[in-house]
């Protein structure tokens, strides 16, 4: 039997640009979109400036743009960089069932190597596409099993579906993408002992992942081999980091009905800046304070039921939860996220600032939401929130969302992409650089030279 990634890799060569479904297609246009826009913002916080700055010791050149900055990278490091820097405010996507933050590095990736090699935009949305589709899967062999363990999953997954991406990019065969894939389990990663303290590791996985991919390619075009039960054997990825499970890897979700299916299409966008799992949960919140005109002072107690799998994500350990360290630290708080939701009515780009994290009237209100686990609640193919508030009155109020926004079954609209585009570029761009941006990624399809976004990327006082 041929080992999985040695399909994968049959399909990858045989993909074409006109093999895409419409859809497809469509949808990684506003990724691109999405993730510049992230990438941007992403560089105007601290760590975003502290990555550019070792970047510049890291990884000199002049092969590709660092998006926000006049600055330039090697190949490598300007995928680094524009990976790393697109979810410094855990706003990018995420693919429901592996929970894979997908398009962060694969846009990085994507449009380093479009810089380098003057790539077309056809090949770009191509490369893009498929580094999505193999994530995805390949997070989704054994959904949810990693973060029990402390491992991120884009730390994990993502370095495969940048290796194919690249490899498809630079014309391997499928004999040396097999290798790609195999070089690429060698430098798997990923541990989020940062959701302990708050620190910044965590920041850094896709830019990790984009490099990785990279340079597993590169070293496979050169010759350099790999195994190809990369997945399925002995001392696999999956072997070597599961240990035991009382759930199987099901390594058909790696090949089954591959190139019908696009698994990607069940990747959400974000409307918060906030781990996925919680979106349910804001969106819930928002509408009861809307439709009721709370007062977080009066909220005596809020219970939100949860799914078994996030506890260990979101909501525990409870005390940490309820006083995060940092912006990274709450924005894994399903507690004080709420909190923080109910008292200030929103949750953009300025969420977790400095003076919300010290507030004590959202402090006070964090102390009095609690979780219970609810067995009957979906797992990560669906993320569903529940939030029961009950004020100081004794009044009950309870408002349920299935399905996150921004999901396959409850769309973004384009405007409210678009918008989250226009805010998070802002700070950087010009409105009307802004706007050229916007139109030249919806027209990438006809570009020669996608190179040409990086460079829309570039500020300018026009």
């Amino acid at each position: 039997m041929k080992a999985a990634a040695t399909l994968m890799s049959h399909w990858v060569a045989g993909v074409r640009f006109d093999d895409l479904p419409e859809d497809v297609v469509a949808s990684t246009k506003l990724r691109i979109l999405d993730v510049m826009g992230l990438t941007l913002a992403g560089g105007e916080t601290p760590f975003g400036r502290a990555v550019r700055q070792a970047s510049a010791t890291l990884h000199p050149g002049a092969d590709a743009r660092l998006w926000g900055t006049p600055a330039t990278a090697s190949m490598i490091g300007a995928a680094f960089v524009n990976g790393a820097l697109s979810q410094a405010l855990e706003y990018d996507d995420t693919h429901n069932e592996s929970i894979v933050h997908m398009s962060s590095p694969a846009v990085a990736a994507a449009l380093a190597i479009a810089d380098t090699r003057r790539a077309s935009g056809r090949e770009v949305i191509r490369a893009i596409a498929i580094g999505n589709e193999i994530s995805s899967r390949v997070g989704s062999v054994a959904p949810g099993q990693f973060h029990k363990r402390g491992f991120h999953p884009t730390g994990l997954f993502a370095p495969f579906g940048i290796a194919w991406l690249a490899a498809a990019m630079l014309g391997l065969d499928p004999a040396r993408m097999d290798h790609a894939a195999g070089i690429t389990g060698s430098f798997a990663a990923g541990l989020l002992q940062c959701w302990v303290d708050g620190t910044q590791t965590k920041f850094v996985h896709p830019g990790w992942a984009a490099q990785s991919g990279i340079t597993a390619a590169t070293l496979a075009s050169s010759g350099v081999t790999g195994p190809a039960e990369v997945f399925e054997g002995r001392f696999g990825l999956f072997a070597s980091h599961l240990q035991a499970t009382d759930t199987p890897p099901h390594f058909g979700r790696l090949t089954d009905d591959l190139g019908s299916t696009w698994d990607s299409r069940d990747a959400s966008f974000k409307p918060f800046p906030v781990a996925h799992v919680i979106h349910p949960y804001i969106d819930a919140a928002l509408r009861l304070r809307e439709r009721h005109g709370l007062d977080p002072a009066r909220i005596r107690r809020v219970l939100c039921p949860v799914a078994p799998y996030i506890v260990g994500i979101v909501c525990e350990p409870l005390a940490e939860k309820r006083r995060p360290n940092t912006d990274s630290h709450g924005r894994v708080s399903l507690s004080y996220t709420l909190a923080e939701t109910f008292v200030r009515g929103r949750m953009g780009k300025d969420a977790y600032a400095e003076a919300s994290l010290r507030d004590p009237a959202i402090l006070a209100l964090a102390d009095r939401i609690d979780f219970v686990v609810d067995e009957t609640f979906p797992g990560p193919e669906q993320f569903k929130g529940v939030v029961i508030v009950e004020m100081d009155d004794g009044t009950r109020l309870e408002e349920i969302e299935e399905h996150n926004r921004g999901s396959r079954t409850n769309p973004m609209s384009f405007d409210e992409i678009a918008g989250k585009f226009r805010e998070n570029a802002g700070g950087v761009l010009a409105p009307g650089a802004i706007e050229r941006l916007i139109e030249a990624i919806l027209d990438l399809d006809r570009a020669d030279d996608a190179s040409l976004l990086s460079q829309l990327a570039v500020p300018t006082h026009a």
